[in-house]
Parts: structure tokens; C-alpha cells; sequence
């Protein structure tokens, strides 16, 4: 929109709120003289800020009407963005010393990987939509080199995931997780998987936007039985059913992978520990209301340990 570019042009950070305000309680009352007295404000103190705020978007905003002023086309455009902005940040001030989730309409954004948004988003959003109908989240997936620095600059709330190389960060553990195999039911190696030379036998899927299964496949020393490379995980169950390639997963989106998809899991000794999946944010939105309140929702996600998966039998 023009009015738009021309506030760019100008560098938003560079103008001053309260001439918002100001032209906000101007087109609201069509009156200079009632803004100022809604405002509490002197009358020529209304007019300066007018002047300024016209001479900033190069336009008269507001023309001589009987009993008052009448908005020019760009201000009535420009106040419907002023209005849902000051609304916005009325809000942020407010939720800044008390969340009210009934009421929020507080946009979260959230790093979690693909098989993480399976594991968690079911049981979030459910209870989101409980408590917080208006509240929105934004999930996405970062690289793990830019999620530290997403958190420090705020354009991200909370880390979910298996982050090993994520420092510096407040954090809560979730859950416990272990590494299996992943094949199709009637692989001709299924049987045989008991150890880690059994398992140098596959081929392997891997799927490139997840470091730590990247980074497993690698100790493990499987980087040549590498055969496909994906970016997502969205995919991999329906290439395993129809193929004879494995993956490396975790067990819990593992079984889920193999209840929806003619898939069989067996967890055979790797040698790979154990890991921890937290959230993971910075210290600035410890104390923030609303962001601690989303915390308390996350911690509260009941996981039921999984099974254990089926090991090859001799």
C-alpha cells in the first residue's frame, strides 16, 4: 500500500508513537479540539503533533469540515493499520503483567522439526484450544545454526527438540528417547538386525533437515549405505514400504510411522545412548506471563512411555 512505503521511506523506527496516538483520537472524534480533550492534551499540542505526523507522510491527513475535521482517503486507510497497531501493542503492555488466555490473541512462534510437530502439536493445540481459543501458533523448522540466535532476537519463543549443540538457553526436559530401525514389514534382513555389523547391511534414507539422525547415521559408520537423501521425514514411510532401505528414527515417531504404514521396527544394539528432548527458550521471556503460561502447557503433555520395539530374534 502507498501509505506504507512512504512510513518505510522514512524509517518506522524513527517515528514517534505518539503521533499515532494522537491522529488516531483525531480521526476517531473528527475534532481537533475533542482529541485533545480525550487525550488530555492542549489543543495547538494536538495540532503540532499533526503537523509533524503530516509533514512525515506528506500528506494533509485531515481538511476543515463543519463542526471539525474530515480525513483525507489516506488517512481513513492509514487509520485502520493505526488502530489494529496501537490495539496490538495496548495488548503486549498489558500481557506483559497478566496473561489472560481467554482473551489473548497472542501469535507464539515455536521451532520443532516435522516428527516433532507429531509428537507435540496434537496434545498443544488441543489444550490451547481449550484454555486460549484466540491465541495463535506459528510452527516452524529451523537449521540448528539459526535457532540461538531466533531466540536472543525474539523472533521465536520456545525450541522443541533434541538440540545438543543449542548453549546458552533456559530449559526443560519432556521426554526420553532412543534410536531404532525402520524398514518395511517382510525387509529380508528384519530377523537378522541383533547388532550393529548386522545392521552395515542396509541401505539407508536420510533425511538431511534433521542434524541428529544425520549424526547418528555417521557414529555408526553408514555414511556409504546412504542411498537416498530427503529434506523432510513427510515422505520416508511410503518409500520404505515400497523399497528395501531403513532409516534411523526415533522410537516414538517410529511406531507412529509404522502403525500408519505397513512398516516394522526393530531396535537392535547400536550403541547409541539414550537422549533427552526439551524446550528449550532464552532467559529475557522467563518471567514473561503469556510465555510462561505457554511453558506450563508444554510441561503438562502426558507421553506415555513407549513400547519396546520388537529386537531380531536368532
Amino acid at each position: 500500500m502507498r501509505f506504507v512505503s512512504s512510513i518505510q521511506r522514512m524509517h518506522v523506527g524513527e517515528l514517534d508513537l505518539n503521533l499515532l496516538q494522537v491522529f488516531a483520537a483525531v480521526h476517531a472524534a473528527r475534532s481537533v479540539s475533542r482529541a485533545a480533550e480525550r487525550l488530555g492534551l492542549s489543543q495547538p499540542a494536538v495540532s503540532h503533533a499533526l503537523t509533524r505526523l503530516r509533514l512525515a507522510l506528506r500528506d494533509p491527513l485531515f481538511t476543515r469540515a463543519p463542526g471539525g475535521v474530515r480525513p483525507t482517503p489516506k488517512a481513513d486507510l492509514l487509520a485502520r493499520q493505526v488502530e489494529a497497531a496501537l490495539q496490538l501493542i495496548d495488548v503486549a503492555l498489558k500481557e506483559s503483567d497478566h496473561f489472560d488466555a481467554a482473551r489473548s490473541q497472542r501469535r507464539f512462534v515455536v521451532h520443532m522439526s516435522d516428527i516433532g510437530a507429531d509428537e507435540f502439536l496434537p496434545l498443544l493445540m488441543a489444550a490451547i484450544g481449550r484454555q486460549a481459543p484466540g491465541v495463535r501458533v506459528e510452527a516452524v523448522q529451523l537449521a540448528p545454526q539459526a535457532i540461538a540466535p531466533a531466540l536472543d532476537e525474539g523472533r521465536l519463543d520456545i525450541a522443541f527438540g533434541f538440540l545438543p549443540g543449542l548453549a546458552g538457553t533456559e530449559q526443560q526436559p519432556l521426554l526420553q528417547e532412543r534410536y531404532v530401525v525402520l524398514l518395511r514389514r517382510g525387509h529380508p534382513l528384519a530377523k537378522k538386525l541383533r547388532d550393529r555389523a548386522a545392521v552395515e547391511q542396509l541401505d539407508f534414507v536420510l533425511v538431511a533437515s534433521h542434524a541428529e539422525p544425520a549424526r547418528a547415521l555417521h557414529l555408526l559408520g553408514l555414511e556409504r549405505r546412504i542411498r537416498l537423501t530427503l529434506p523432510h521425514f513427510t515422505v520416508v514411510p511410503p518409500i520404505l514400504a515400497a523399497t528395501d532401505l531403513a532409516a534411523i528414527v526415533p522410537l516414538r515417531p517410529a511406531l507412529r510411522f509404522a502403525a500408519r504404514h505397513d512398516l516394522q521396527v526393530v531396535e537392535p544394539d547400536l550403541g547409541l545412548p539414550p537422549f533427552t528432548v526439551s524446550m528449550h527458550w532464552t532467559w529475557r521471556s522467563t518471567h514473561d506471563p503469556g510465555h510462561r503460561w505457554l511453558r506450563e502447557q508444554a510441561q503438562a503433555m502426558q507421553f506415555a512411555p513407549p513400547p519396546r520395539a520388537r529386537r531380531a530374534v536368532r
